[in-house]
């Protein structure tokens, strides 16, 4: 992914401080979960026109690995964990402890641990914004999706639609000791909701 064209934008400073504080939560329970040294950076908060969203993000032409969460209730909003391949199922040989799986598709036990990841990081978010905002968020059971990425996320964008002409993205890389991963975080909280947690930052 190339860095994101972002609007400019006050108040986009304050949301960084808090989802930096949420991405130092994920990463820490990341470790518990994978045994392992895996650190989470946040890349960027930024605000994109939804028209613009799949191609800023640059996601490719291929199929990736995902899993997605919705944060039910009037203030909600998306998460998409996003992962190559390749990446996914070297992922599953290190929470299963077996060799990487190949061959076509995946069996449940594999999608069952791609979606505790994905449920472990995204309790975590919710976590911190929880704290910040004193209102409970309910993130809904992971959902296992093998896809193109663009079309994935085209489709969570449009439940925006109706509410904002643009979306604020904050986008999250993975880090294995000194190799990077192709696994990214994309979260995509409501109008609603960045509403409620610019009122609490300020």
């Amino acid at each position: 992914m190339t860095n994101l064209g972002c609007l400019e934008n006050p108040k986009l400073s304050l949301l960084q401080q808090l989802f930096s504080s949420a991405t130092h939560d994920a990463s820490a329970a990341m470790c518990r979960w994978t045994n392992s040294v895996i650190s989470l950076t946040l890349d960027e908060v930024c605000e994109i026109p939804l028209e613009d969203v799949c191609g800023v993000l640059d996601l490719g032409d291929e199929l990736l690995t995902m899993v997605v969460l919705n944060l039910e209730g009037d203030i909600g909003g998306d998460m998409v964990l996003t992962f190559s391949e390749k990446s996914a199922r070297r992922l599953v040989a290190c929470l299963l402890q077996t060799d990487v799986p190949s061959g076509p598709g995946w069996s449940e036990l594999e999608q069952s641990a791609l979606m505790e990841t994905g449920n472990i990081l995204g309790c975590a978010y919710v976590n911190a914004i929880t704290r910040l905002i004193d209102h409970q968020l309910i993130p809904s059971t992971p959902q296992f999706v093998v896809d193109f990425g663009p079309s994935v996320v085209q489709q969570v964008v449009l439940t925006h639609a109706a509410s904002t002409n643009t979306v604020l993205i904050c986008r999250t890389r993975f880090q294995h000791e000194d190799e990077q991963l192709e696994w990214w975080l994309l979260f995509i909280p409501s109008v609603a909701l960045r509403e409620v947690m610019e009122r609490a930052l300020s």
